[in-house]
């Protein structure tokens, strides 16, 4: 059982005001004031005015498709957003940030207990989603969504001054493991981590997960019954403002191409895979 934070329960106030509908000024000059604030880039995106709440503005689709890359061998960021640690675990131990590391086991839960030996000194990718980024999230790959488990917990902020002050952060914070497989069945966990104002993370085949809510058993979806595969750059979910996306492989599945402190984009190459 997971008790109730603070945080949580000021992201489950700042969430009823981003999702309030304002009289159209007052929402045009909510809106204008976050862009201006943070310095969002619009040029994707429709103009600020349009977005009825502060929610559709955080969560803005893009207005055309993002070029992708679909060579085979192409393992691409599912984010827009900064790659604040990645490389090889060691044996089960993964960097949250530099200095302090933390154990898969425990992020990935009990549930997966048997599941995350597979992933021993394997490849991980941290991905940091800033309150100005696009929040949406998308397969890095060709992907069959096996299983899905919505851990409830607490809500730290995810910047650098809370990695660096919060130990096991990753594994404290509200999460949404996503278990996968490519098709040689080679594993594959993303793992979406909740934080500070971020209380809502969604999947966009399974509407049954309410993340941030009363709620505070871990729940547990199987997709036996007909498989979920999603291609590479199909949308996955969507933060409710930024947060982190968390990548594991098994060892020998992707090489990196990119380095601590990488800026990335959703559908640009991040590492080849040898699936």
């Amino acid at each position: 059982m997971v008790k109730r934070d603070i945080k949580n329960t000021i992201s489950q106030l700042f969430g009823r005001f981003a999702n309030h509908e304002f009289p159209s000024g007052v929402q045009s000059f909510i809106n204008s004031a976050y862009v201006n604030l943070l310095g969002l880039d619009m040029s994707e995106f429709a103009p600020p005015s349009t977005y009825p709440t502060l929610n559709k503005l955080f969560t803005r689709e893009l207005r055309k498709r993002r070029a992708i890359d679909y060579r085979k061998s192409s393992f691409i960021s599912p984010v827009d957003g900064l790659v604040t640690e990645c490389g090889k675990l060691d044996q089960n131990k993964a960097l949250q940030i530099k200095g302090m590391s933390y154990c898969i086991d425990e992020l990935l839960t009990q549930q997966y207990s048997n599941e995350v030996k597979a992933l021993y000194n394997g490849t991980y990718i941290n991905f940091y989603l800033s309150p100005k980024d696009y929040h949406r999230y998308h397969m890095p790959y060709k992907l069959r969504v096996a299983s899905i488990l919505h851990q409830p917990g607490k809500l730290y902020p995810v910047n650098f001054p809370s990695l660096r002050r919060t130990k096991n952060l990753f594994v404290e914070n509200e999460r949404v493991i996503v278990e996968c497989f490519t098709e040689s069945n080679r594993r594959i966990f993303i793992v979406l981590v909740g934080a500070l104002n971020v209380g809502k993370m969604t999947i966009s085949f399974d509407h049954r997960i309410k993340t941030n809510a009363q709620k505070l058993e871990p729940t547990y979806y199987r997709y036996d019954d007909k498989e979920r595969w999603l291609n590479k750059g199909d949308l996955l979910g969507m933060f409710m403002m930024g947060s982190t996306v968390l990548v594991f492989a098994e060892p020998g599945l992707i090489d990196l191409r990119v380095g601590t402190g990488a800026k990335v984009r959703f559908g640009e190459k991040v590492a080849l895979i040898r699936d």
